[in-house]
């Protein structure tokens, strides 16, 4: 194996008139390393992955992976076929090619099927190419704060909270415990539901990013000290991602630590998990959360020591990830049921007769459909409260967010 590492980095430096020299030791890293039908990290030329995202066409352009300008991610397609996400670095982020492909190369050695793993690379002149798995169904953020169809049912929550702390056991297991800027944006869900963590995060920081956001509510405090990411440092982030999957909002640490020391719990659950799950599993969760986000990073819990304590709280674990995110293979909302289209169409005629047939009872003659009507109407008031309510909170428009929120609470009371 050490000959064959030499001999890749003396490829990666060789002329373009040598090209086929490279190319031929990539086919037999192809042959001989299949791992779960990915092929073996490799080097791929910047005219490959032109021809991949149709000319870095703009229409190619994707968001899975969270990565913020001057660092773009394309969705793209090789020649058998198989879909890949690549992300391109502004020009001045790794200037020196040697640590970028020493880099790339190490997190490319990383298989498992809790990542979105990297597939290869490109270095040629002042390109720097990261190539990874293709996931096709978006990110956590999409389906937590940005969800059309359905929110995230609470099983599901659980399983990405166990996916994802088991990905990171994986990474420090392989030695790469550091992962930068752990957000909701950097899970991403593959063909069958799974989420997935990407892979992107796991290279180590370069010239034009920072380790974390700006946003300094959301940073562990002894990065604000130091500057330096920590092991310690990525539990903090992952309790961030707890408090989101709990709240379905991404909510500063500090204020979710004093509503959990008043022990406000309900102000702090997402109201669409309304007897999704009992109050000893979400205090449990809670207290996972809060131990993660300890001021001291000697106090935080290590990876084998979330996935421990997320493993009992697992519920449906028979159901496939797809069925619980409502989403076929192929990314498509799955079909609705009767009484969803007639829902969807409003109609509420229809929707009474659905019920009657499934036992629905109510006031016999005009009492009942008015009564229904009533119903279906305080639903419908109920939903638009709480949509309005998000779109105000993930504009910073806390007072009206905390009026319309209280308007939800006030209606589900009157259900």
């Amino acid at each position: 194996m050490g000959c064959k590492c030499s001999k890749f980095t003396l490829c990666c430096f060789i002329s373009r008139k040598n090209g086929p020299v490279r190319e031929a030791h990539n086919a037999e890293n192809e042959e001989k390393s299949e791992v779960n039908d990915l092929p073996a990290f490799r080097e791929y030329s910047i005219e490959q992955l032109r021809i991949a995202t149709s000319g870095f066409a703009v229409e190619n352009i994707v968001s899975e992976h969270g990565e913020k300008a001057p660092n773009v991610v394309y969705k793209g397609k090789l020649e058998n076929e198989r879909r890949i996400a690549v992300k391109r670095f502004n020009r001045s982020a790794w200037p020196d090619a040697r640590q970028f492909l020493e880099e790339a190369r190490s997190v490319g050695q990383l298989r498992n099927h809790r990542l979105a793993n990297l597939l290869g690379c490109c270095c040629e002149g002042e390109e720097r190419l990261l190539v990874a798995e293709f996931m096709p169904n978006e990110t956590l953020a999409k389906h937590l704060f940005h969800w059309e169809t359905q929110p995230m049912k609470w099983a599901m929550r659980l399983r990405v909270a166990l996916y994802l702390a088991q990905a990171l056991e994986y990474c420090t297991s392989k030695g790469r415990a550091l992962y930068h800027d752990l957000n909701a944006y950097r899970v991403v869900f593959d063909d069958d539901g799974n989420p997935r963590l990407s892979c992107f995060g796991l290279m180590k920081n370069s010239r034009d990013g920072k380790s974390y956001s700006t946003n300094l509510a959301f940073t562990p405090p002894e990065y604000l000290r130091t500057g330096r990411v920590t092991p310690d440092s990525v539990t903090y982030s992952f309790g961030t991602l707890l408090l989101d999957l709990l709240s379905g909002k991404h909510i500063p640490p500090s204020h979710a630590l004093d509503l959990i020391k008043d022990r406000n719990l309900q102000m702090l659950t997402d109201s669409c998990l309304e007897g999704q799950f009992s109050n000893d599993h979400g205090t449990e969760l809670v207290r996972l959360a809060s131990r993660c986000l300890q001021y001291e990073p000697r106090e935080r819990p290590n990876p084998k020591s979330l996935v421990a304590a997320l493993i009992p709280l697992q519920k449906e674990t028979e159901v496939p990830s797809h069925v619980l995110m409502g989403i076929t293979h192929s990314g498509e909302v799955m079909p609705l049921s009767a009484l969803g289209e007639a829902c969807l169409r409003i109609d509420l005629t229809a929707i009474h007769e659905i019920l009657e047939k499934l036992g629905y009872k109510d006031d016999e003659g005009a009492a009942a459909e008015l009564s229904f009507q009533m119903w279906t109407k305080q639903m419908q008031e109920t939903l638009n409260s709480k949509k309005k309510g998000d779109v105000a909170f993930r504009h910073k428009d806390f007072g009206p967010a905390i009026e319309c929120y209280t308007r939800v609470r006030t209606l589900n009371r009157i259900h």
